[in-house]
């Protein structure tokens, strides 16, 4: 898809890799962008730097979601490319508290649902459009020391999949971000961490390869191409794959 006079709404947009992806967006041509999030003013300085409007979303919230879209398909015009692309991380296994289990799941897989259920039957009735879902390369492998969030993200990854094949007949074209490591308020704590076995990747960068995978329509996108070896190797031999996991994990976990 070319982004030339697109309406696009970027979700998480009041920093990291959505901050990146807004700004890009509009370099590339787009018509309008709509940046959504949370933290309104945060939303509001990305809006400045691309000439785009910041709404205040809650993703964990299914009414605001179906608000953003609504508003912007009534006042800014129909959407193009919708970037679910807020996220969060807890750490922990089975003992995490329901709640903690609870709202990411709501944020990591339910908005990317939510997104789907009010954007995909106006999409597929005009012809067409773009869904671009941030997951994580825990999505595709797993995630030393946080099970709710390896879980939610396969789950992220497993739903773009099903989008993929259920509605690509109906013109929607549908793209999953599966990063490893990027310098966000996510791995500020942590720039040591796991994921950053194979370096710490700036959003900018993130989110060049995330437009040009839209230009290809590609499905999967991974900025870091190590990912790709890593899933071959899990396919491969899944028992020694998980070896190589267990090793990791005494490394990273002590």
């Amino acid at each position: 898809m070319e982004l030339k006079d697109k309406v696009v709404v970027v979700t998480g947009a009041a920093s990291g890799i959505g901050r990146a992806m807004a700004v890009k967006f509009a370099q590339a041509g787009a018509k309008a962008v709509v940046c959504a999030d949370r933290d309104l003013a945060g939303a509001e300085e990305t809006a400045k730097m691309c000439g785009g409007r910041a709404i205040r979303t809650d993703v964990s919230n299914e009414a605001d979601i179906q608000a953003l879209i609504e508003t912007t398909e009534a006042e800014v015009g129909p959407i193009d490319l919708f970037c679910s692309n807020a996220g969060i991380g807890v750490g922990g296994g089975a003992e995490a508290a329901n709640d903690d289990w609870q709202r990411i799941w709501d944020i990591n897989v339910m908005a990317h649902v939510w997104a789907a259920r009010h954007l995909v039957p106006r999409m597929a009735a005009r012809g067409g459009g773009y869904l671009v879902n941030t997951a994580s390369a825990a999505g595709l492998l797993s995630q030393i020391g946080s099970a709710p969030y390896a879980v939610t993200k396969h789950a992220a990854v497993g739903l773009a999949e099903w989008l993929a094949i259920t509605h690509g007949d109906e013109g929607i074209k549908v793209s999953v971000l599966c990063p490893q490591a990027v310098r966000t308020a996510m791995t500020a704590d942590n720039p040591d961490g796991v994921a950053s076995i194979d370096g710490m990747m700036e959003p900018e960068t993130v989110a060049d390869a995330v437009v040009r995978a839209i230009g290809a329509e590609e499905f999967l996108i991974l900025p870091h191409p190590e990912v790709l070896q890593y899933m071959r190797n899990k396919t491969d031999d899944y028992g020694r794959w998980i070896g190589g996991m267990r090793k990791l994990n005494r490394r990273f976990r002590g």
